[in-house]
């Protein structure tokens, strides 16, 4: 009897070994550019904390600065036949040492920002950017008063529009 049934050629099996290969190779790569990133400083390891020191260590101190209260200004803004209010009230941030100073030119510093409120329209004070505007205006205009180096800033405290 002659075998009828064809044999047939087993598939060769397949290398195990590529795989274990790549893998050893890609790890040996990884760790390799995971050690030039560290140690040629490309990544910060360094804690925030230890950088800046303990957690204990005492924050720079102030700037010696002192803070005069403005009196409230009430400004009257009429147009046409409707009557707004405007309530506005601040303090002035200056250097400790000029305090005085600007303590005694006060009244001319109200008079100045009098001034330049009732110079405002209602419009003016209802447009987005309008606080920032006005704030910087009316710094400028206090700085002139009272002198150079002297006022620091305009804190406002109520600006009202009624």
């Amino acid at each position: 009897m002659s075998d009828a049934v064809a044999e047939t050629p087993e598939a060769p099996a397949k290398s195990r070994k590529l795989p274990l290969l790549l893998g050893a190779l890609f790890s040996i790569l990884g760790a390799g550019a995971g050690y030039y990133v560290v140690s040629s400083g490309l990544l910060d390891t360094t804690d925030k904390h230890a950088a800046t020191g303990t957690a204990t260590e005492r924050p720079e101190a102030l700037p010696d600065i002192a803070f005069v209260e403005l009196d409230p200004i009430l400004i009257s803004l009429t147009e046409g036949k409707t009557a707004r209010h405007l309530r506005f009230r601040a303090q002035l941030e200056v250097e400790a040492a000029f305090k005085g100073d600007v303590e005694h030119v006060l009244p001319r510093v109200t008079d100045v920002l009098n001034g330049y409120l009732r110079a405002l329209s209602s419009a003016d004070l209802e447009e987005p950017q309008a606080l920032i505007r006005i704030r910087s205006q009316m710094l400028r205009r206090v700085q002139i008063v009272v002198g150079k180096g002297r006022v620091r800033d305009l804190l406002i405290m109520e600006f009202v529009l009624s």
